[in-house]
């Protein structure tokens, strides 16, 4: 096409410069001033026509440099469909669609790369150089992949098989790679749905550490139920001894208590009569004096007894003493209780710092989990997320898609065509080429037999002849044998 417009150019540029030399040739035998006038006017127009001519072969250069680079840039993409450029150029009309294809799977291949990209990058937490290894690999593969699954082949219409391994290695393929694309377009969600699981673990973690370390309130503490060795923390003292002394302490006193209210309110009741009874005074008929009366001495005498049978005054002391104690084991339980609290939660923040110390970087299979965590649990999400994954898929499958449905080509049944005939020609040239093998074979085996046909008659021959020099000699012999006794019988 460009050499035909640059024909066109050259053409239409030598028109004008042709068109002046002929005037001046027909107006040449006019009179002197008009012919100097046309020489002049024909020196001018040479000069404008070189100059034309001059920037005519310009362009026509430029506009051959930007036709060499668009046609390159096509043959180059028309290589990824692996056609053939000899064949392809019989029919000039479909390198169009072949380099629309040969596009297609270059977009598909770097959307494979790009794919990866992401997928190393989230891989190893960061964006780093070494990413761009395994993206430079995998875009080449899906490349080549790509290029094998669309590259024409002879009679690939009548044969499904091939057609339907084709197509199910490109939905394979689509669905590798449209993942980690997937996870690209809803990162945002899945980091923060990551972020939300890793808090609820380190929070359960924190409640279960808190419900299965309780403060013991005894030497033998129970483990909580659904507690395993994973929750249960060790500790070097515990505040159980001085809980069991002192509820044994509280108990004790506590019985002590009811025992001591029980014989202060009996001896408050007897004291009460005894102030009831010794507030009378009686005078003495005998000695005119006034004094106690016999059963206010009695009654003194029972509030005696009473407090020394029950020892009133000891418990009361004991009860004083225990009481003291008591406080003294509440102080000294109050400090271990508190050395304790400190104590576990040192243990759980170690714990939880652990904890967080596993959840590093996001990876790939964890986005992976989150994702499918968001979908189910909400139906537009998961509409949304198969509608894009089913898009980048059949992005994908697009190479493979647009070679199959757009039909068989002109260039297709060319190249069944020569494929028939260069089977076909490679059989005839395999049979021609036996034949020759066998004919050398015949031929070899006919000499060989004429060889042997030759050294049999030769050897007949030779002893033939022989068995006649033989007879000959055996002749000679008796022929002189026979002279020999002639001349011996004469004389």
């Amino acid at each position: 096409m460009t050499d035909i417009l640059t024909d066109r150019t050259t053409a239409s540029a030598s028109g004008p410069a042709d068109g002046p030399g002929t005037g001046d040739a027909a107006a040449f035998p006019t009179a002197n001033g008009r012919a100097t006038a046309r020489t002049g006017g024909r020196a001018t127009s040479a000069g404008a026509g070189r100059a034309t001519s001059a920037r005519t072969t310009g362009e026509e250069g430029r506009d051959r440099a930007t036709g060499r680079r668009r046609l390159d840039a096509a043959r180059r993409l028309r290589t990824l469909t692996g056609v053939d450029e000899e064949l392809l150029a019989r029919v000039r009309y479909e390198r169009s669609k072949y380099t629309a294809l040969g596009g297609v799977v270059l977009g598909t291949s770097v959307i494979a790369g790009f794919s990866m990209w992401n997928f190393a990058t989230e891989a190893l937490g960061r964006v780093s150089v070494a990413a761009l290894v395994p993206t430079v690999i995998w875009m080449l593969f899906v490349l080549n992949l790509d290029r094998w699954l669309v590259t024409p082949q002879p009679n690939a219409r009548r044969r499904v098989g091939p057609l339907l391994t084709r197509l199910l290695i490109a939905l394979l393929l689509g669905a590798v790679i449209a993942e980690p694309l997937v996870l690209r377009i809803f990162q945002t969600a899945v980091e923060q749905h990551v972020a939300d699981e890793r808090t609820r673990v380190v929070d359960e973690l924190r409640t279960n550490l808190v419900r299965c370390n309780p403060v013991p309130s005894t030497t033998r503490t129970a483990v909580p139920k659904g507690c395993g060795t994973t929750y249960i923390l060790s500790f070097g003292a515990t505040p159980g001894e001085q809980a069991e002394e002192l509820a044994a302490l509280r108990s004790d006193a506590t019985t002590l208590q009811k025992r001591v209210d029980v014989d202060t309110t009996r001896l408050e009741a007897i004291d009460s009569e005894v102030r009831d009874e010794c507030r009378v005074l009686i005078r003495m008929a005998s000695t005119g004096l006034y004094q106690r009366t016999s059963e206010c001495r009695r009654l003194r005498d029972k509030a005696r007894d009473y407090r020394t049978t029950h020892h009133t005054g000891e418990n009361e002391k004991r009860l004083a003493g225990m009481h003291s104690r008591i406080s003294g084991i509440e102080a000294g339980l109050t400090s271990s209780r508190t050395a304790f609290l400190k104590t576990r939660a040192d243990g759980i923040e170690r714990r939880l710092d652990a904890e967080r110390a596993k959840q590093k970087e996001i990876g790939a299979l964890e986005r992976i989990r989150a994702l499918d965590e968001l979908a189910s649990g909400n139906a537009v999400l998961f509409v949304g997320i198969w509608l894009v994954r089913l898009l980048f898929v059949l992005l994908d499958v697009l190479p493979v898609l647009v070679k199959y449905l757009s039909g068989e080509t002109a260039y297709d049944r060319m190249l069944t065509g020569e494929s028939n005939s260069a089977v076909k020609i490679h059989s005839e040239e395999v049979r021609l080429a036996e034949r020759r093998a066998m004919a050398n074979l015949e031929i070899g085996q006919d000499a060989i037999e004429q060889e042997v046909r030759r050294h049999r008659v030769e050897s007949e021959a030779a002893l033939r002849e022989h068995t006649a020099t033989m007879n000959i000699r055996v002749r000679q012999a008796v022929n002189a044998l026979q002279d020999e006794i002639r001349r011996s019988s004469t004389v």
